[in-house]
């Protein structure tokens, strides 16, 4: 065992971290790896032009298409939402602070499918505001919005749980300094606030997109499964998969993987050059 000033302790067992290692890298090999090489040998199996063609059929174009739009309408309000959330907590001190921070994380403790069920009972033909959507022909159950609205809810602690510790741990000193020379609220937050979070907000931003469009609980229990209309590419999948069409659902699959892959690259290139501000954002 050592210890050195200024630095972690750190505990130092012969043959013991090699070991580690293996296991780690055997463990992720076989339960991420292996299963994304199976999907993507699934989709090519029969040769590039049959995943073409399965990709090209109306309802998977219909379900790329859903998919991005939810992940483009979700993405930016909880980007929006999780920097106002982050500003709250980090900046002013209130009674129910508590309280905000447990609703922000509450996503994460409770399953997927109750985020959905959540809006079925506000906004479905039998729920509280069932009968006054139908009055005035509005639907958010089986369309776009209760799509949206699941995906917001479980996606939203990823930006602001991202910023929060960050801007805590930042001092305010800039932020009074601007006001002080008489700039608003508004430049205050364009010039000193935002450059000060927008790499760890980006970070944030991707691990949020990551979810919303690979979604499938909440999502499955507002869209009603309508092939063309409400699936999308995590309901196609299923569907196909369901229904034997091996080719059309490995091929949706592959996408959605492609596109975690994207994801994951982009993250990874962003804890590479900002890694110091990144850390920061995760000490608490």
């Amino acid at each position: 065992m050592s210890t050195s000033s200024g630095s972690a302790f750190r505990v130092h067992l012969p043959g013991i971290a090699p070991l580690l290692l293996l296991l780690s890298a055997t463990a992720m090999t076989a339960l991420v790896v292996l299963p994304l090489i199976v999907v993507f040998q699934e989709a090519f199996d029969d040769g590039w032009r049959a995943v073409v063609e399965a990709l090209k059929e109306p309802d998977a174009q219909a379900a790329i298409r859903l998919t991005l739009i939810v992940a483009a309408i979700s993405v930016p309000l909880n980007a929006v939402f999780g920097v106002a959330a982050a500003w709250c907590i980090a900046r002013f001190e209130f009674r129910g602070k508590s309280v905000l921070l447990t609703l922000i994380d509450l996503p994460f403790s409770i399953s997927p499918v109750v985020s959905g069920l959540v809006w079925v009972l506000l906004f479905g033909a039998q729920g509280l505001f069932g009968d006054w959507l139908i009055e005035h022909d509005l639907k958010i159950i089986f369309a776009l919005p209760g799509l949206v609205l699941a995906t917001i809810l479980v996606t939203f602690p990823f930006v602001a749980r991202e910023l929060i510790p960050l801007m805590q741990d930042q001092s305010a000193d800039e932020e009074a300094a601007a006001l002080t020379l008489g700039a608003s609220g508004l430049t205050t937050f364009w010039k000193v606030t935002l450059p000060n979070i927008r790499w760890a907000l980006l970070y944030g931003i991707l691990l949020c997109n990551a979810r919303a469009m690979g979604e499938f609980g909440a999502v499955s229990v507002v869209s009603g499964h309508i092939r063309g209309a409400t699936n999308t590419l995590p309901l196609h999948v299923e569907v196909l998969y369901n229904d034997y069409e091996s080719v059309g659902a490995f091929s949706a699959a592959a996408v959605l993987a492609g596109l975690g892959l994207v994801t994951l690259i982009l993250k990874t290139a962003l804890e590479w050059r900002h890694s110091g501000e990144l850390a920061a954002s995760r000490r608490h």
